[in-house]
């Protein structure tokens, strides 16, 4: 008994240890930092990361903010501090291939070392630090994050401007803007928690410069990820209000800068919370733009715009559609899709060929695919030179290849390979249709070998078709429906009604109905049972009933609507649906009058014969019916789009009155 007691305690023990032990993702990023001879170098303890099953192995990357302005992408960075005031250094740690959340950043404050060498040279802290690399693309703006959104995480985006010597401006003073939120998604995308500055900007309202500051629209091609349009040289027709890109966003700040000296880099550090309510499409682009609108008018206002995939886990292997939500209405042939497959080398050494293998559907012409750009830029190998870097393309059944060969991609753990840019690169290209494709998703992965290693596959971008509505118009013949009131049994005539569906509908779709019916008027007579020959005085005149009846009179407004209808359409011109109809009277008339036939005769004996008709009483009711039917229907014709002649069997089961009618519809 002692034993079996020893071994349950043992058991328990060891289990709370190793529920100790398991790596949590609530574990923040500890940081480390050792000043020697003015140089701070930078270290991190991070919770064990946990492979993904099949895929890669799982690594990190890294974005400190310093605290002073200064910001880095390796992962045990150095920097130099020329103050200590109030300094504040982050670690934003992103999880790539693993299974957790990213961990939590935790602040620590850097104070200044016991002792401080005394340099002979004070230099400023850019030069010190060896400048950082941002400006790419060759303006006086740019951004870059330090990951991909995803729906409930964190996100870093760094806003570099800078007054460079083109400008000819020794001190430059202006408004930096940043512009998130698209109104084409119908919830906010991104919450900005914290906007940290380092050189006095102040905050300002963007909104007087809406009018007067002009982005270039010249250069037009879009790249996925950063996009630079210079305002150099513009015509009238091609200046654009920056109003115009605003009015794209729900959301702006905007900061005053002032002093900014030629060659000074400046960085604005913005904390974006991705909202829950984030598209869950993980192909979906979402855009964050920055305008920069120096106050001199002979330098350029730029416009940055950052593209950004929204993930569903951190991979820097991605495949991307854009513009993925289509409108099937406006989609033709010659509609072209732009395709982006983004890959990285995250090995220990360089790969020098890499092959990425896209699966086309079968809805594209892949005469049509045409190369858009490449990253490393390399020559086509129809027209290279032995050993000279170069793309290959070629289709095989369902997919094509881009090789890339003699190239020279480092790796990310690579010795000496410090910028993750440079391990990156990408293939862009667009395709079109062979023919209108069905209302379907459209879905396309890729498969990336670096070298001689197993491939990774990519997640499968999807383009989507818009719902969008196809109102019609319906003439029908046997409305209203049976009813259970005998004056409307077996009545025929024709309607008017309208219908709303989703727009070319593949297969399974809803619709709904709404018929009117103009005002059905019946008389009938009512049989009575009076005397007649029966003598009466009308106007001191005297006559004798010959005849008396009752007649009744009813008007009825029927409108006929089907709220729930399922159609499913076999082919483009055959489509089956079933559903429930509400047939309400609207009005109700009822009037009753009396007919009589009199008979007088005057002095000299001669005869006549009197018809007079005299209204009784009239009953007024407002939906004083309502009617459930069950029907059954099919469609021949253009039943997506077009005309369709269709049969409805309806059958009531409350009176088991069953009847058989038919319309024509056209689908807009």
């Amino acid at each position: 008994m002692t034993k079996l007691l020893s071994s349950i305690l043992l058991c328990l023990f060891c289990t709370a240890l190793n529920a100790q032990v398991l790596p949590s993702d609530t574990v923040p990023a500890i940081i480390h930092h050792q000043t020697a001879n003015g140089v701070t170098k930078f270290t991190s303890e991070l919770r064990p990361l946990r492979a993904i099953a099949g895929a890669p192995a799982p690594f990190y990357t890294y974005f400190w903010e310093f605290g002073d302005g200064g910001f880095s992408f390796e992962e045990s960075p150095s920097h130099v501090y020329t103050r200590y005031d109030s300094i504040m250094v982050r670690l934003f740690a992103t999880n790539n291939y693993d299974d957790g959340k990213r961990p939590p950043t935790r602040p620590k404050p850097i104070v200044r070392p016991p002792v401080l060498p005394k340099p002979a040279v004070v230099k400023p802290m850019l030069a010190a630090n060896g400048g950082y690399n941002l400006f790419k693309m060759g303006g006086n703006i740019e951004m870059k994050t330090n990951c991909m959104p995803k729906p409930g995480d964190d996100m870093m985006l760094v806003f570099g401007y800078r007054n460079k010597l083109e400008n000819g401006q020794q001190n430059l003073n202006g408004t930096i803007a940043i512009l998130y939120n698209d109104v084409e998604f119908s919830n906010n995308n991104f919450e900005l928690t914290a906007a940290r500055t380092y050189h006095n900007e102040k905050k300002t309202d963007l909104k007087p410069l809406l009018n007067t500051a002009f982005l270039n629209r010249k250069n037009q091609e879009p790249t996925y990820y950063a996009s630079l349009e210079n305002n150099l040289n513009l015509s009238a027709s091609e200046k654009v209000l920056l109003k115009d890109q605003a009015k794209a966003f729900r959301s702006q700040q905007s900061w005053k800068f002032e002093n900014l000296a030629q060659n000074e880099e400046r960085f604005v550090f913005m904390h974006f919370k991705t909202t829950p309510e984030m598209l869950k499409d993980t192909n979906a682009v979402v855009r964050i733009s920055g305008a920069f609108i120096p106050d001199n008018p002979l330098v350029e206002t730029e416009f940055f715009n950052l593209e950004l995939q929204i993930v569903a886990s951190h991979d820097p292997n991605k495949m991307v559609l854009r513009k993925s939500r289509m409108n099937y209405r406006l989609t033709g042939k010659n509609r072209e899709l732009t395709y982006k497959v983004r890959f990285q080398n995250t090995g220990k050494g360089p790969a020098k060929k890499i092959d990425v293998g896209v699966n086309l559907s079968e809805v594209f012409d892949p005469s049509t695919l045409k190369i858009i750009k490449t990253k490393p830029e390399v020559a086509s190998c129809d027209s290279a030179y032995a050993s000279q870097s170069c793309m290959k393309t070629f289709f095989s059944a369902d997919s094509v290849h881009f090789v890339f060969t003699n190239i020279y991609l480092p790796g990310m753990q690579q010795k000496g390979v410090n910028d993750a840019d440079s391990t990156q690169g990408f293939v862009e290209y667009k395709i079109r249709f062979k023919e209108k494709p069905p209302k379907l998703p459209i879905k396309s992965g890729a498969a990336i070998v670096f070298d001689k290693n197993e491939p990774i596959y990519t997640n499968r971008a999807a383009g989507r078709f818009k719902m969008g509505l196809s109102p019609g118009i319906i003439i029908g013949y046997g409305f209203p429906f049976e009813t259970n009131n005998n004056n409307y049994l077996n009545q025929k005539n024709i309607v008017l009604g309208a219908s709303l569906s989703p727009y070319a509908s593949h297969r399974y779709y809803w619709q709904v109905e709404l018929y009117y019916n103009s005002f059905n008027e019946r008389t009938y007579q009512v049989p009575i049972g009076t005397e007649v020959r029966k003598d009466t005085v009308i106007n001191n005149t005297a006559y004798q009933i010959m005849d008396k009846q009752l007649y009744k009179t009813t008007k009825v407004a029927t409108i006929n609507a089907v709220p729930l209808q399922m159609r499913y359409n076999l082919h483009k011109y055959v489509g089956v649906g079933a559903g429930a109809l509400v047939a309400i009277d609207m009005y109700n008339r009822t009037s009753s009058e009396l007919r009589y036939k009199l008979r007088t005769q005057n002095a000299s004996g001669t005869v006549t014969d009197v018809d007079l008709n005299r209204a009784m009483d009239e009953i007024k009711d407002s939906f004083s019916e309502i009617r459930a039917s069950f029907f059954a229907d099919v469609q021949l014709g253009l039943v997506r789009v077009g005309p369709a002649l269709g049969l409805r069997y309806i059958f009531d089961p409350k009176t088991n009155n069953n009847r058989m009618t038919t319309y024509v519809s056209w689908k807009f």
